[in-house]
């Protein structure tokens, strides 16, 4: 009988064929190395679906979980409405169901649920979207991030740039991760002007409605309040508009609690962590041994809390990308063995000085740019 590898891979699992990319620009150290890396994650993650029958019902494990997400972050939001609950604890509560529907997402798109039912995928996919209005359309980023396993770390790889891989590390990037519309505008400055139109096309395309809502309604917010303290300040009073009412004042606060905050401080989470656990410019296209490192630092757990210990687990996707996330969590003490065994780095902090290069020879240069995109 074939093992569960075989029938989701397509193929049994041999040392030398499990990867879909062509390997010749590949050393052939590092081709050993990842095939070694592929054989003992597929089998250990044949081992816990043996030992727990019921991960065999992935679909509707990842409805629940859903399901369990989106009744965490209404709940949230209830007591937090009823006064149960501080804004300080509402905000990072939310944020923390909000990544399991990042997570379900990313699973989703590479149709780990309900592959054979369209109308269940496509609403699972329709609402980890509205779970997360600041993020961009779920089918629109399947095409991205598919193209960004085949040439993870490279110019062409245009989600991984757009989180801020590869740029260097300065104020302005950590402003960037936060604020992905801002860093649109910024990068725009970047892109020649004979393509700038049609990139801004693909961004607005992509963003709407959702993401161009919330950002609109983000920046309306940041801008009230920063005209508002500009001029307690000086001691003016600013005549706003007669729309602009205490209750509206007041609705906009609960707004920001409930839906804006969570959603930033999630995604600058995960925007931090995956920006820079990718290496980017100087790695050899399709060799996953240099396309991530594993960032399990103690230093990254606040970020870790809201991104389901991403920087941990993210790059056994990389070698293996048949299992859904809660699987490699499971998979992870195996995984972590045998990838520090096969020249996979792990906490290799300086990437944050060499703006996410693989190489120290790298570490002066310029902060990638968009002109070979």
């Amino acid at each position: 009988m074939s093992s569960l590898s075989e029938k989701l891979m397509g193929q049994a699992a041999k040392a030398d064929g499990a990867s879909r990319i062509k390997q010749n620009s590949i050393n052939a150290l590092d081709q050993k190395r990842i095939a070694t890396i592929k054989t003992a994650v597929l089998a250990e993650g044949d081992r816990i679906r043996a030992k727990y029958p019921i991960l065999k019902h992935q679909d509707l494990i990842g409805l629940a979980i859903l399901l369990f997400s989106m009744a965490g972050a209404v709940l949230t939001g209830w007591a937090y409405l009823e006064g149960v609950l501080a804004w300080y604890v509402t905000i990072p509560v939310i944020a923390i169901f909000l990544s399991f529907t990042h997570e379900l997402e990313h699973d989703l798109i590479h149709y780990m649920y309900f592959r054979k039912n369209k109308f269940m995928h496509n609403l699972m996919m329709t609402l980890v979207w509205i779970c997360r209005p600041s993020t961009i359309n779920p089918w629109a980023r399947r095409h991205l991030h598919l193209h960004h396993h085949k040439h993870s770390g490279t110019e062409t790889d245009l989600e991984e740039r757009a989180i801020t891989n590869g740029e260097r590390f300065t104020p302005l990037r950590l402003l960037m991760m936060f604020d992905l519309e801002l860093s649109v505008v910024l990068r725009m400055f970047r892109i020649p002007k004979n393509r700038r139109l049609k990139m801004l096309m693909m961004g607005a395309a992509g963003n709407f409605p959702f993401a161009s809502a919330f950002y609109i309604g983000w920046h309306a917010y940041v801008a009230y309040w920063a005209v508002e303290a500009a001029a307690w300040a000086v001691g003016y009073s600013v005549p706003w508009p007669a729309f602009v009412t205490p209750e509206l004042v007041a609705t906009a606060n609960t707004v920001a609690v409930l839906i804006f905050a969570p959603n930033l401080l999630r995604s600058f989470s995960i925007n931090f962590i995956s920006s820079n656990m990718h290496y980017f410019g100087d790695i050899e296209d399709g060799n996953f041994v240099q396309q991530c490192q594993v960032l399990n630092s103690k230093w990254f757990i606040i970020p870790h809390l809201f991104c389901f210990n991403f920087g941990s687990t993210h790059g056994i996707h990389h070698f293996v990308v048949r299992d859904p996330f809660y699987i490699r969590q499971m998979t992870a003490k195996k995984a972590h063995e045998v990838m520090r065994a096969n020249g996979v780095r792990f906490n290799d902090l300086g990437t944050f000085k060499r703006a996410n290069r693989w190489s120290a020879s790298e570490q002066g240069q310029q902060e990638a740019g968009y002109q070979a995109a």
